[in-house]
């Protein structure tokens, strides 16, 4: 298959999937390796393409209606299942998290949240591979963007986050 040809066809599928897919997968439709599909990746976000990389996967952003808010949290590695389950459990999504670093200023981890299943296989996957939260470059302190149904939610989530001693106000 033509490569310009497979880059469009996974273009097709990141857009109609309402989940990440992840390299090793495209890489088993296209017959290709996963090195190939994330180049693939790179040219075709070069092209002006909105592709966001998960934990999970690829996936093309999908236009909201829901609000977005930015909550600034601190708090240790072992809180942050917790923490992460008091927005989802309030009806939000866990966009992503930032964090400030002196060098390179903003850095920004994709997550895409929405349920306990996907937090505890978020969590869970980096305490199998052992890496880092992006907390721990700034002493737990980051923010988190968002999504809410309605201000209400986003009103229990931080309030849930205040109980726990983790927002930042």
């Amino acid at each position: 298959m033509d490569a310009s040809i497979r880059r469009n066809q996974m273009l097709e599928l990141l857009r109609k999937s309402d989940r990440p897919i992840s390299a090793a997968s495209l890489a088993g439709t296209y017959h290709v390796s996963r090195q190939i599909i994330v180049g693939d990746i790179a040219l075709l976000r070069a092209a002006g393409n909105e592709i966001e990389a998960t934990a999970r996967g690829y996936m093309i952003p999908a236009a909201s209606a829901q609000l977005r808010r930015r909550i600034a949290c601190r708090h240790q590695s072992e809180q942050m299942r917790e923490e992460l389950y008091a927005i989802v459990d309030n009806g939000c999504t866990v966009i992503d998290v930032i964090v400030e670093h002196p060098l390179y200023g903003q850095l920004t981890g994709m997550l895409q949240l929405s349920n306990r299943y996907e937090v505890d296989q978020f969590v869970e996957k980096s305490l199998k591979t052992e890496a880092i939260p992006l907390s721990f470059l700034t002493e737990g302190i980051h923010i988190h963007t968002i999504s809410c149904p309605t201000e209400e939610a986003g009103d229990r989530v931080e309030s849930a986050l205040k109980e726990m001693g983790v927002l930042l106000t």
